[in-house]
């Protein structure tokens, strides 16, 4: 009986975390908001099994229609990360859009004091770039989606890639880092 209580609250929790929950929604992962004034949005039929964590005032996370984010999965957005409909995500897979920590020690010596200080960190030394997954892809288990990438309309990633560069649309990529494998055969949905 007190699990239903939790769940509950922690349904509760996510929800007060989310600008837009579409209809027909589930959300068993969490939902943080580091910073108010941080944007997440969330479509309809979806279910999110995953985190979604926004970092700053500024961030906007969007999810569309109809998408599935396995469990272990961190989508981490400091600046903008969208996520258009009809997208598989299997589990274990990390989704940013910085390099988290500036390169040069002199900036990065004090992120751990920032984390502690209820997450106020200088986001302005940290490089970001936006993130898109186009409709339809599909990224495999435990990928890695780094700063600047946009994943094309129908692409799959397989299992264990690091993104680093764009992925063309109708292609499967492959690999650390992520190389064109072959095209994919463009049939009527």
């Amino acid at each position: 009986m007190f699990g239903f209580f939790k769940k509950r609250q922690h349904d509760k929790n996510n929800k007060k975390q989310l600008d837009k929950l579409g209809k027909n929604t589930s959300i068993p992962g969490k939902v943080i908001k580091r910073k108010a004034g941080a944007l997440i949005e969330i479509g309809d039929d979806c279910l999110i099994e995953g985190v979604c964590v926004t970092e700053t005032v500024g961030a906007r996370l969007s999810i569309g229609n109809n998408v599935y984010i396995g469990g272990g999965t961190v989508l981490d957005c400091v600046n903008n990360i969208v996520i258009e409909d009809d997208i598989l995500m299997a589990g274990g897979t990390l989704v940013m859009d910085s390099d988290n920590h500036s390169i040069h020690y002199s900036d990065r010596k004090k992120d751990l004091a920032d984390w502690k200080n209820d997450f106020n960190h200088d986001w302005s030394t940290t490089n970001t770039k936006n993130v898109v997954l186009r409709k339809g892809c599909w990224i495999g288990a435990k990928c890695i989606i780094l700063k600047g990438v946009e994943v094309g309309e129908g692409a799959v990633v397989a299992a264990g890639s690091v993104v680093t560069k764009n992925v063309e649309p109708y292609t499967v990529y492959a690999g650390n880092p992520a190389k064109f494998i072959k095209k994919i055969e463009k049939k009527d949905v």
